[in-house]
């Protein structure tokens, strides 16, 4: 029985575990995470830590909402851009009629003239015509990429600053 007793106060290797105050080793690491845990609740740390949280939740969710508003008048551009289309297309249309018209009046006009007159205008509506869809074409498109350029631009500049790739940096670290 003594042995056993022995066994167990110096441990199974034959050494002797280290005690304070009557308390085994594996009783200060009790006490020891206790008072951390205790410091850590007193000052509020899993308050600190659900608040960081909260606040990136919201600072993300206002930058969708954003992403929302762009994207919304994006595809409200593209909806004007896509009528004035619709427009040019009509007006061309109607130019085009009104080049057969007049071609026609002066077809009745005069007869012996009037292959020749009539060739020749409506070459010059159809290039008019050409021309006026390729205006529009080229203005819509110009607006299109001027607007894309600058949202893009807007969103890259608010989104990846110096403070927010250190901020980056620092999440990516941590989680290492």
């Amino acid at each position: 029985m003594a042995d056993i007793l022995n066994l167990l106060a110096t441990g199974a290797d034959g050494y002797a575990e280290p005690a304070a105050l009557g308390l085994d080793s594996y009783q200060w690491v009790a006490l020891a995470m206790s008072v951390l845990i205790a410091v850590f609740v007193w000052k509020k740390v899993p308050g600190m830590i659900t608040g960081g949280l909260d606040s990136r939740i919201a600072d993300i969710r206002a930058q969708l909402d954003e992403a929302k508003a762009l994207r919304a008048e994006a595809e409200a551009l593209r909806a004007e851009y896509a009528a004035k289309i619709a427009a040019s297309e009509k007006d061309a249309e109607a130019m085009l009629a009104g080049a057969r018209e007049e071609a026609d009046a002066i077809l009745a006009k005069a007869e012996a003239d009037s292959e020749v007159m009539v060739a020749r205008r409506q070459r010059m509506a159809e290039d008019k015509i050409a021309a006026a869809e390729r205006a529009a074409i080229a203005e819509v498109k110009s607006r299109a990429v001027t607007a894309a350029a600058a949202a893009s631009r807007k969103l890259i500049a608010e989104r990846h600053d110096s403070a927010a790739d250190r901020k980056l940096a620092d999440e990516v670290i941590g989680s290492l």
